[in-house]
């Protein structure tokens, strides 16, 4: 009897939400199942694209998978772990978001009945890291390495690779243009690691194929003053000169002051606000240099002054674009006009002025210290040269990618059916369960090769036997297997030079695996109410602290 009159011990605070057990798990997955199907269609060369309208009233088309999971805001703790991979994805690899998303939610589709049956979460987890390793070893053996071949070989193997990542974008028409405009892009920055050495200008108007690459840097023409449109627009072999000072005349601060004791002098005064200038101009025009750039302003009284003298000027240089003039030329930033000697200023072959569409380009060609590139991109639409940007971005990554880990693998879904097939053959070595669990991870990753048949309009089902089929072959031949998008059937990837870096493939199934095997371990989340009241408590409190309370030192009436 006394056993049952036992009071009730309170762990948590009152009102917090704890869910757990097998519920809270199967709840978890149904959550990620969800997110993963939201892309699914967006997957390959016939994939759809989402059309998001946020809050703001921004409207952004996109089929590229991190895009989409940023701008989808997905609340859900859970779900949130595919929101986290995708974006992990996008700036490890720059490609593969979609599969990312995909193998995640497909691994969890595949582990929910046993997770019904009652089997435990860590006997799956642990089949699933094991399948993961074998997966990703036999990657590597299967690799093609493009290593130790001519450049020119070298850059159709790299526009290869590139025309694979663009075909499932919005310009997946124009892929091989852009392809190649991306491998010239990528190879003029070198070694450079930096990504900013790329630049990427957009211009409403025109076609995709008015798109161009400068081997240098381009920008848009810099609010000018009177004077402007008497200098020369285009020179060659110049001298360039890079500033990080005004060049016009400077207002005196706020309550400055100067006591006179001769009205004489107020003209002095005067005098040496304009020798000052004048002489930061007249050392701009001796150090030999005939474009003057600046990142602060260049006001009407340079701009007339350079004109008198056949120098180009622009002031209000956006600060990437003047550090890639300085990468590309192999100038140096000045921060004063006094001492400037000849190695700190850039040169290059050709610079010009030159319309493009309504706007106005600074072009600088023929760059001696290279380094730096410059697409600029054309089209119709605000959002459709929005989305050909990202694309770019991921091609762009995809060939940096290439470049360092020189390995590839054949896409269109063969590498997963190898692996697929590899995976099941070693199962039935296997005793026990784990058997079981690894043909769940095999069975799964046969998700890319079905979906892509999926998002064509093909038969998955006679597809997927057929690469079955094509794949169990004794002799291995079939290895290189994937869908054929243009006719509906099977043909050898590599042969048709459907390729992507190894890296790709091998991040993807590392960070799906590891997202199936957090959620897989998570049996309890608890919601903490204070939290919440909190948070809301102090924006409460801002809200009044900003005119809604009682200003302080009023009188009460």
């Amino acid at each position: 009897m006394t056993s049952m009159m036992q009071p009730q011990i309170i762990l948590l605070k009152e009102g917090t939400d704890t869910s757990q057990g097998k519920p809270q798990l199967v709840s978890n997955i149904n959550a990620c199942m969800a997110v993963a199907d939201v892309v699914r269609t967006t997957l390959g060369p016939r994939g759809m694209d989402k059309l998001i309208h946020d809050d703001k009233g921004n409207t952004t088309i996109s089929n590229d998978g991190a895009t989409i999971m940023k701008l989808l805001d997905v609340v859900h703790p859970a779900a949130k772990i595919l929101v986290d991979i995708a974006k992990s994805q996008d700036s490890e690899v720059g490609d593969g978001t979609t599969t990312v998303v995909l193998l995640g939610g497909e691994f969890l589709r595949e582990a929910k009945p046993f997770i019904e049956d009652g089997v435990h979460p860590q006997n799956l987890i642990r089949s699933y890291r094991i399948a993961s390793h074998m997966a990703v070893e036999k990657i590597k053996e299967l690799a093609v390495s493009i290593e130790g071949k001519s450049l020119d070989e070298k850059r159709s193997l790299l526009a290869k690779c590139a025309a694979t990542t663009l075909s499932s974008k919005l310009i997946g028409g124009e892929k091989d243009f852009f392809a190649k405009m991306v491998v010239d892009a990528v190879i003029a920055i070198g070694s450079e690691d930096r990504l900013n050495m790329i630049g990427i200008k957009k211009v409403p108007g025109g076609t995709m194929r008015d798109s161009f690459l400068v081997n240098g840097v381009a920008f848009k023409k810099t609010f000018s003053y009177a004077g402007f449109e008497q200098q020369p627009k285009k020179f060659l072999n110049p001298k360039i000169l890079l500033l990080n000072i005004e060049l016009e005349l400077k207002s005196e601060k706020e309550n400055a002051e100067i006591r006179l004791s001769d009205p004489l002098q107020y003209q002095s005064i005067v005098d040496a606000e304009w020798n000052i200038i004048y002489d930061k101009l007249d050392k701009c025009v001796k150090s030999g240099a005939k474009i003057v750039l600046s990142r602060l302003a260049i006001g009407d009284l340079a701009t007339q002054y350079f004109a008198d003298r056949d120098i180009f000027c622009a002031g209000r240089v956006a600060e990437d674009d003047l550090h890639r003039v300085a990468a590309a030329t192999g100038g140096t930033v000045q921060t004063s006009v006094n001492n400037v000697i000849d190695e700190v200023l850039g040169s290059c072959e050709v610079f010009e002025e030159k319309q493009v569409g309504n706007e106005r380009f600074n072009i600088f060609n023929g760059c001696p210290a290279g380094q730096t590139a410059t697409i600029v991109l054309r089209g119709g639409a605000d959002q459709f040269i929005e989305e050909a940007e990202r694309s770019l971005h991921d091609a762009i990554m995809i060939v940096r990618r290439a470049m360092k880990n020189s390995t590839v693998v054949a896409g269109g879904g063969a590498i997963d059916m190898e692996i697929s097939r590899y995976l099941w053959q070693h199962a039935h070595n296997i005793a026990g369960k784990s058997q079981l669990f690894i043909n769940a991870f095999a069975k799964a990753l046969e998700v890319i090769p079905r979906q892509l048949c999926d998002n064509a309009g093909f038969d998955a089902t006679d597809v997927l036997n057929k690469l079955r089929q094509k794949h169990a072959l004794p002799s291995g031949e079939g290895a290189l297997y994937g869908v054929d998008i243009n006719t509906g059937g099977i043909s050898d990837s590599f042969a048709n030079f459907v390729w992507e870096p190894a890296l790709v493939k091998i991040n993807a199934i590392n960070a799906a695996t590891e997202a199936a095997c957090l959620i897989l371990s998570v049996d309890e989340t608890v919601k903490n109410p204070k939290s919440e009241s909190a948070q809301g408590e102090a924006a409460g409190g801002m809200g009044r602290g900003r005119g809604g309370g009682r200003g302080r030192g009023m009188r009460r009436r």
